[in-house]
Formats: structure tokens, C-alpha cells, sequence
């Protein structure tokens, strides 16, 4: 069973495209963080989109203080042989997914691992991925609602660069619902709802 960590977002969904053997099923963790997820917060469109792909899904609530013991029963269950992950270059990310990996008995495949920031996001555009910005930190806040694809990606980057934010958002300065892409069997709908301000970093309600 190769199993994809799925979001809904446009880096998870990524990874799961370019991995050679593809996907059986997506998992979306929930964890208790003190900032709301803007793709919790998303809760039935991210699972939508991932099901847009035609793939089934499993939603996971996880208990604080024990997100890994969890995680791994949930996968050995799932009979997991591979798990696939869209970490870029965060150390401590890419060693709690070796971990999860080694103590389930999967293999784990990140295809996005070492790429440049940059470049991967071009690539996801240039594959025909659209995300919708759901949330982001208020120096690149204009962009909550609207949609990247390859036609505003270079506007973004700039506004990202000019911001001191990763362009890929890999520290967490902006999320994405893929809103269409590669793996979908047709385009997500959806109505933009509110903007809600969370400490400064503002998220999009979908319905």
C-alpha cells in the first residue's frame, strides 16, 4: 500500500505526482496546533480535492504528545509498504518522516527533497497545478483568495522575495488548496467565505 501525506495542498499533492508509482491512498493527519491549520480550518475542501484525484482518503485526529506513536500505528494498519511526503529542505521534517518510515517498516519517498525552492514551485505551475492561497503571513497577504498558477507565478515569487518569504512556503508563510492539477478527474469547486486574523497570519474560509 503506498500511502501520500496529503493536505490538499499544492507541495504534498506534488510529490504524489511526481512519484513514479503513484499513490493508493491519501492520509490528512490532524494535529492540535496553537495556530488553526488553514487546511483544518478547510477541513471538507481538503479532503475533496484530495478525493477529486480519484484516490480514496483517511482523516486522522492525533492526541498532543502523541502525533508519532499514532501516526505509525495508523500506517501499519493501512499495511503502508511506502509512504511518500513533499518535504524540501527542512532537516528536522525530513528525519520525523524517516522515523515514521523505519518504525512502520515502509520505504519512504520524498521527490521533492533537495530541490530549490524556487524551481519546484515553477515546475508545479508549469504541470499544471492551481493552488489557492488559503492563508499566509501578513507581509504577503494580498494574496489570500487568489489563485496561483503559471500565469501569476512570477508576480508572486517577486511579491514573496520582496517579502523575505520562502517562494514555496516551505517555513509556513502561506498555504494552498489545489484548487486543479494533473491527478484531478475535475477542478474543485468553491466559494470564498471570510478572512479570519489569527495573530497576523490570516486564513480563507471555503464552503
Amino acid at each position: 500500500m503506498r500511502v501520500a501525506f496529503l493536505s490538499g495542498g499544492k507541495d504534498s499533492y506534488y510529490a504524489a505526482y511526481r512519484s513514479s508509482s503513484g499513490f493508493d491512498i491519501g492520509l490528512f493527519l490532524v494535529y492540535d496546533f496553537p495556530r488553526p491549520s488553514p487546511h483544518f480550518l478547510n477541513l471538507g475542501k481538503s479532503i475533496e480535492t484530495i478525493l477529486l484525484t480519484g484516490k480514496p482518503a483517511v482523516v486522522a485526529k492525533l492526541d498532543k504528545g502523541k502525533e508519532f506513536e499514532e501516526t505509525v500505528s495508523i500506517l501499519k494498519r493501512l499495511g503502508a509498504s511506502e509512504i511518500i511526503a513533499g518535504d524540501v529542505y527542512i532537516e528536522d521534517h525530513l528525519k520525523y518522516m524517516e522515523s515514521l518510515a523505519r518504525e512502520s517498516g515502509a520505504a519512504l519517498i520524498e521527490s521533492l527533497w533537495g530541490l530549490d525552492s524556487e524551481e519546484v514551485l515553477r515546475k508545479e505551475m508549469e504541470d499544471g497545478i492551481r493552488g489557492l492561497v488559503l492563508g499566509s503571513i501578513s507581509s504577503i497577504d494580498k494574496w489570500i483568495g487568489r489563485e496561483l498558477n503559471a500565469g501569476s507565478v512570477d508576480s508572486f515569487i517577486e511579491d514573496a522575495k520582496r517579502a523575505g518569504a520562502d517562494p514555496l512556503g516551505e517555513n509556513g508563510e502561506y498555504h494552498t488548496i489545489v484548487t486543479f492539477g494533473p491527478m484531478h478527474r475535475a477542478p474543485l469547486s468553491y466559494s470564498r467565505v471570510s478572512i479570519e486574523d489569527y495573530d497576523g497570519y490570516k486564513i480563507l474560509r471555503l464552503i
